[in-house]
């Protein structure tokens, strides 16, 4: 596997940081990187067949969590270009850098938010963002919103058909409610990285979150008492 770090690729390859490629040790030549999500899904589709998306779910989310990436990277190297989008859309995954406006006054917030949105406002947008649930209730969480997906083909057709009034409808969705944050375009500092929905479950488990002021055991225990 490439490291998706950004670093020195431990073993016999050699990395070029500059233009994100290592070298392989059999030809000498250096080969593209593959994005975190695009190695993943190889190793799934060689696991598990064609369509790992259904079949691998529990064993992309335990990988995941083994994986040292970091946000910032994700965000500006080269592999990952063609995933950045200008705005966020209703019922797709997006990550961004984001810079809280009033973060002197909140308890913590999240640089990185991973984030469903579901309604646009005049100066922003609202969402989930998934990263204020401890990985367990963040797996039952997605459980439940795979049964909002528009179809089952988990390509760049799937979204969620998702609003604040259908997750505050129904008791399989009640994770939701310490996730739901206001995000103001003024405050955003990236584009809008978007996860393919096939991705989903790998996002959902990569340790990108990045709480200021406050630990991650800190903002997991607040939320669990929310949902009680």
């Amino acid at each position: 596997m490439v490291d998706s770090t950004g670093g020195n690729r431990p073993g016999p390859y050699s990395f070029d940081s500059g233009s994100l490629r290592y070298r392989d040790p059999q030809t000498g030549r250096f080969v593209q990187t593959p994005t975190v999500f695009q190695d993943m899904l190889q190793q799934a589709n060689q696991r598990f067949g064609d369509d790992p998306a259904e079949k691998a779910r529990t064993w992309f989310r335990n990988k995941a969590r083994n994986i040292n990436v970091q946000p910032n990277y994700i965000l500006n190297a080269k592999p990952y270009a063609s995933k950045l989008n200008s705005t966020p859309g209703i019922g797709s995954m997006f990550l961004f850098r984001y810079d809280a406006k009033h973060k002197e006054d909140l308890p913590y917030w999240d640089m990185y938010p991973l984030i469903f949105p579901f309604n646009m406002t005049n100066d922003g947008f609202m969402g989930i963002n998934m990263h204020y649930l401890p990985p367990y209730l963040r797996a039952r969480l997605m459980d439940a919103l795979y049964s909002l997906t528009n179809n089952k083909r988990y390509d760049t057709s799937t979204k969620l058909r998702i609003s604040y009034s259908i997750l505050k409808g129904a008791s399989k969705f009640r994770y939701f409610e310490p996730c739901v944050k206001r995000y103001l375009n003024s405050q955003v500092r990236s584009r809008f990285m978007y996860i393919e929905p096939a991705e989903w479950d790998i996002a959902l488990f990569l340790p990108l979150h990045q709480f200021q002021k406050a630990s991650a055991g800190k903002v997991w225990q607040d939320s669990r008492k929310v949902i009680r």
